[in-house]
C-alpha cells in the first residue's frame, strides 16, 4: 500500500521552522543511515567537523525517510523520489552528495550503480570533492572506498558497487541503469535540451531495482520555471498539498504563493528563516541581508533574480535590465479572462496579429472593451510550427509548457494556424462584436496568407477591416498606451505563463524621443503575441464601435 507522503499543515510548520517530513512510518534502516551520515565529515569547513556536528536536523529527516522507507520483506522503496526545493547557500549540493556517499555505504546490492548529475563542471567538482574530501578524512572508510578522480568515480571494494559524479549530458545518461541518482539544479538543467527524455531514461533504469530511488535538489528558477523543472514541482506541490498521490517525498521551502506575491513580505528579512533551513551554519540572515541591499541597489531585475535564488520566490515575469516599463505592471492585472468572456462582456472586440514565419510564432490578440466598467480586456493565443521546436531548442520547454496550459498550438501543417486564427476572428464577427472598419490591425510583413484567408468568399471579412499598423518607432503611440491602461488598472488580461514569458522578453530600444520593441531586440526568445497585442491597443484606442448583432437583441451576450 503505498505511503501518504502529503503535508496540508506545511505553511504552520514553515512558519515555526519545525521539520516539512510528514510522520511516516519508517523502520530502523533510516535511523542506520542517520549513523553513517552524522560521521561523515566536511573536508572545506575549518576543524572538518563532522554532520553530527554541522548538519541541520532539517536535512537529516530527509535522510531518515529515504532510507527509513524500504520495506524490511519485499525490499522497495515506498519513497522512491525526493524532491527539495531548497535556496542557495543551504549546502544542497556538498550535503546531496555526502547523502549519496550514504546510500553507497549502506547498499547491499552486488555491482549496484549510483550516479549524482550536476548542471555545470564546477558543481559536479564541488559534489565530488564534498564526498572524496570526507572519504580522506576517515581511516575506515578510506579502506572500504577507492576514490578514482580522474573519472570522478567512488568505488566500494567490497561489493564493486559505484558513484559517478558527472555533468548533465542526455547521449552519456540514455540507457543508463541506477540504483540511485540525484539530480543537482534541476531549474538549470531543465533549459538542456533533452532534458525532459533524459530523466525519463533515468528513470525507466530504475525499475530493475525495487530499492531504487531519485533524488532532485534544486533551487528555484531565476525565470518562469518550465519544462521538466516545472512539471516535476508542480508534481510536488501537488503531492505536498494532498491533490496527489505519489511516491515523491516533497520538501519545499517556499513562502505560500500569497506571501510570494506580496513583495512587501518576502523582501523583510525578519520572514527569511522560514525558506532557510541551515540558518546559522551554511548561512546566516545577516549576510544575506547585505546580499540584498547590493541587488536592490542594482535594479528590478538583479533583485528579482537573487530572491529566486536566495529566498525560492518564483518569478513569473523576468525582467531585463532593458524591460519595457509596462513589464512590472503586468502580473497586477491578471484575471480570469476568456475568450468567452470578452464575448459575453464586451461592446466591441478588436484584434492583433503577428508573425507566423515557420520558425516564428504567429500570435493573436484580442482586445475587448467592458460594455459596463469600459476597462479593456484582454485574451491571446499563440501558434507554432513543429519545426520551431527543433530550430528554437533553447525555449522549446517553455513552448511545449504552454501548449499544455492551453495558450499555444502547435500545428504540423501549414495553413492550420491561419485556419485558427480566422475561425476565431469570425466567430466574434459573428457576435456582432466585430467592427465594421479597422478591426483586425496586422504587421503588413509577413501576414499574406493570414490576409488571404481572412478576405476569403466564405470568410468575408472585408479589406476595410484589415489595416496594417506602422511598426517601429511608429509604434511608440500603442506602447505608452499599454503602458498606462496597465498601470492604471484599465486593462485585465487572462494572466497566462505564455504572456508573462513574452513581456518578460520584450526589450526596449530608444529611437530619438520615441521607443522601440522589436523581435531583433529581443533575440531568440519570442514576443510576437505581445507585438499583437500592440497592434490590437492601436486599433482599441481609435474607439471603434460594433456593429451589433442579433445575438445582441435576444440578450444572450448582455450583461
Amino acid at each position: 500500500m503505498a505511503w501518504n507522503l502529503s503535508c496540508p499543515a506545511w505553511e504552520s510548520r514553515l512558519r515555526a521552522g519545525k521539520s516539512l517530513v510528514p510522520s511516516l512510518p519508517l523502520n530502523a534502516e533510516g535511523d542506520r543511515a542517520i549513523a553513517v551520515f552524522n560521521r561523515l565529515r566536511l573536508h572545506d569547513v575549518p576543524g572538518t567537523p563532522t554532520l553530527a556536528e554541522a548538519a541541520g536536523d532539517w536535512f537529516r529527516d530527509i535522510v531518515r525517510a529515504v532510507f527509513g522507507s524500504i520495506d524490511p520483506v519485499t525490499k522497495t522503496r515506498m519513497i522512491r523520489e525526493l524532491f527539495l526545493l531548497v535556496p542557495k547557500k543551504n549546502a544542497k549540493t556538498s550535503q546531496g552528495a555526502l547523502l549519496m556517499l550514504t546510500a553507497l555505504l549502506l547498499n547491499r546490492r552486488p555491482s549496484a550503480p549510483f550516479m549524482m548529475v550536476a548542471p555545470v563542471h564546477d558543481v559536479a567538482n564541488i559534489a565530488f570533492n564534498a564526498a572524496a574530501g570526507a572519504i580522506a578524512l576517515d581511516s575506515v572508510l578510506s579502506k572500504k572506498l577507492h576514490v578514482r578522480e580522474h573519472l570522478k568515480t567512488i568505488v566500494h571494494r567490497e561489493n564493486g558497487a559505484t558513484l559517478q559524479i558527472m555533468t548533465f549530458d542526455p547521449a552519456t545518461l540514455t540507457g543508463q541503469k541506477c540504483a540511485g541518482v540525484l539530480i543537482d539544479e534541476l531549474h538549470v538543467i531543465a533549459k538542456m535540451s533533452k532534458a525532459s527524455s533524459a530523466i525519463r531514461q533515468l528513470r525507466g533504469g530504475m525499475l530493475p531495482f525495487p530499492e531504487a530511488f531519485m533524488t532532485f535538489i534544486t533551487t528555484q528558477s531565476e525565470d518562469a520555471p518550465a519544462g521538466v523543472f516545472r512539471a516535476e514541482l508542480m508534481k510536488a506541490r501537488a503531492i505536498r498539498d494532498g491533490t496527489r498521490e505519489g511516491a515523491m517525498l516533497p520538501v519545499l521551502y517556499e513562502f505560500p504563493n500569497g506571501m510570494q506575491k506580496d513583495a512587501a513580505f518576502w523582501r523583510n528579512p525578519k520572514h527569511w528563516h522560514m525558506v532557510t533551513p541551515n540558518e546559522g551554519r551554511s548561512v546566516t540572515v545577516a549576510r544575506l541581508v547585505e546580499e540584498f541591499d547590493v541587488a536592490q541597489a542594482t535594479g528590478e531585475e538583479e533583485l528579482r533574480a537573487w530572491a529566486s535564488q536566495h529566498l525560492n520566490v518564483e518569478i513569473g515575469l523576468a525582467l531585463m535590465s532593458n524591460s519595457w516599463a509596462g513589464a512590472p505592471f503586468w502580473q497586477q492585472q491578471a484575471g480570469a479572462v476568456t475568450l468567452d468572456d470578452l464575448i459575453a462582456r464586451c461592446d466591441v472586440i478588436v484584434f492583433g496579429i503577428d508573425g507566423g514565419g515557420l520558425d516564428d510564432l504567429l500570435g493573436l490578440a484580442a482586445i475587448g472593451r467592458d460594455r459596463d466598467t469600459r476597462k479593456w480586456l484582454h485574451w491571446a493565443h499563440a501558434w507554432a510550427h513543429k519545426i520551431v521546436l527543433e530550430r528554437r531548442k533553447e525555449i522549446a520547454p517553455q513552448l511545449l509548457d504552454f501548449e499544455r496550459d492551453g495558450d499555444l498550438t502547435v500545428v504540423d501543417l501549414p495553413g492550420q494556424d491561419v485556419q485558427d486564427v480566422a475561425d476565431i476572428i469570425c466567430r466574434v464577427r459573428d457576435a456582432g462584436l466585430l467592427p465594421s472598419e479597422k478591426a483586425i490591425g496586422v504587421d503588413p510583413a509577413g501576414i499574406g496568407d493570414v490576409v488571404d484567408e481572412l478576405t476569403t468568399e466564405e470568410r468575408g471579412i472585408t479589406q476595410a477591416q484589415i489595416i496594417g499598423i506602422s511598426q517601429g518607432w511608429k509604434m511608440n503611440g500603442a506602447i505608452k498606451t499599454t503602458e498606462r491602461k496597465l498601470a492604471g488598472g484599465e486593462m485585465v488580461h487572462a494572466g497566462s505563463a505564455m504572456m508573462a514569458w513574452c513581456v518578460g522578453n520584450a526589450k526596449v530600444e530608444a529611437h530619438g524621443n520615441a521607443i522601440t520593441i522589436t523581435k531583433q531586440t529581443s533575440g531568440s526568445a519570442k514576443i510576437d503575441p505581445l507585438a499583437a497585442t500592440f497592434n490590437a491597443v492601436s486599433l482599441m484606442a481609435l474607439n471603434p464601435a460594433g456593429v451589433g448583432s442579433a445575438y445582441n437583441d435576444m440578450g444572450i451576450y448582455s450583461a
